[in-house]
């Protein structure tokens, strides 16, 4: 087990990849904030849901979810079809043109990465792939905050889980 030094040293490392996301963020067009990335990727990620569903991996309120699939609703991007179990509900999917913003958006994540990472052996970038993903697995499913800190409640930050990104990312 580590030294509680560096356990420290690990949470103001994490404090401040805020300021990377924070970046990413400002590389993305006007009419599609984080939020609405954020939908576009996990419907993408995960397939045709109800909003409930995704708000669940948002690890937001429905309230503002519902905001964000109104945002991306209106342009184009997705879909709401009934819900053949319930016809008061919706089911939400992404569209052809939903798809192509998400293509472009990944694009411009991938070549900001590609930029400021280019003095970056391969293996750097292998090797923070494979940290970031067991630090996520680490955490597991996040999304249910408790006062337990085995999952995950004594270190919930305000804005979710970490295993949730209003970035997109490359599809795996």
């Amino acid at each position: 087990m580590a030294a509680k030094s560096q356990y420290e040293e690990l949470a103001r490392q994490l404090s401040a990849i805020g300021a990377v996301k924070r970046g990413l963020a400002r590389i993305l067009p006007v009419e599609c904030p984080p939020g609405s990335a954020a939908v576009l990727t996990l419907l993408e990620r995960h397939g045709n849901m109800r909003l409930s569903r995704l708000a669940e991996l948002m690890a937001i309120d429905i309230s503002v979810t519902s905001r964000h699939v109104a945002h991306v609703a209106e342009r184009g991007w997705i879909g709401r079809s009934p819900d053949p179990g319930d016809k008061r509900s919706r089911i939400l999917h992404l569209t052809d043109a939903g798809s192509a913003v998400l293509h472009e958006l990944s694009l411009r994540t991938t070549d900001v990465l590609a930029h400021t990472l280019g003095d970056w052996s391969d293996d750097e970038v292998g090797q923070l792939n494979t940290m970031l993903a067991r630090l996520r697995d680490s955490f597991g499913d996040c999304r249910s905050w408790t006062s337990a800190p085995h999952d995950c409640g004594a270190l919930a930050p305000s804005g979710g889980p970490l295993t949730t990104s209003a970035i997109p990312a490359t599809p795996a």
